[in-house]
């Protein structure tokens, strides 16, 4: 096993699918292919009780496989399924409010940084991570320049961690790796087709491992 710990390490995005078990099937076999830091998990068009229920079948699956278990945005289904955090997809008044709240608790990252004055902001806040782009926003195959500028801009002068979406061909985790960023995340690449989703895994820490500069300590 290679050490990991000193690059790029991969987030999975959970995709947007109504049938719990189907889901829970795919998530996985996905997370068997290697390593993956952590799971977000949205809630998509779920309801509140249905987001629940996926909650509950997802979060032992990604806790078996090493990984943590983030939900993005509801502290309450969290908390009743166990999970490790919380993924705020809001601005700064919505991060800090989760911050006061939850730490050290539960991980608390995110935050909708779109540019250096909102990244600032929330840094102030000392989440556990800057999420730079949005956990839908894997539209093109490579991550969006904007959210690599900010990363490397980031990465060169804040100490807090940052993730930042890839794009839909998993290649594109290099151009986040080279930014210096500690995390990038992945939906519709591993999870486009599912049935490839543990080679894809496995593929995209074999080219971390291979390219990915490593972090001083």
């Amino acid at each position: 096993m290679s050490n990991v710990e000193n690059r790029c390490r991969l987030v999975l995005i959970v995709p947007d699918m109504a049938d719990a078990a189907q889901r829970s099937k795919q998530l996985a076999d996905a997370l068997r292919g290697g390593d993956v830091a952590s799971v977000i998990l949205p809630q998509y068009g779920l309801s509140d009780a249905e987001f629940q229920k996926h909650a509950e079948l997802l979060v032992p699956v990604i806790q078996q496989a090493g990984a943590a278990a983030l939900i993005e945005g509801d502290t309450r289904v969290a908390g009743r399924a166990k999970a490790d955090g919380l993924h705020i997809a809001g601005g700064a008044d919505a991060l800090g409010d989760a911050i006061e709240k939850h730490t050290p608790k539960l991980i608390v990252g995110g935050g909708n940084a779109s540019d250096r004055h909102h990244a600032l902001e929330i840094g102030e806040l000392r989440p556990d991570y800057v999420f730079f782009g949005r956990t839908d926003g894997d539209i093109k195959p490579e991550a969006h320049p904007k959210n690599l500028a900010l990363a490397e801009w980031w990465a060169s002068m804040i100490e807090i961690p940052c993730v930042v979406m890839g794009g839909t061909d998993p290649q594109s985790v290099l151009a986040v790796a080279e930014t210096g960023a500690e995390f990038v995340a992945l939906r519709l690449a591993v999870f486009g087709e599912p049935e490839q989703a543990p080679a894809v895994v496995a593929a995209v820490n074999a080219l971390l491992d291979e390219k990915a500069p490593r972090f001083e300590d």
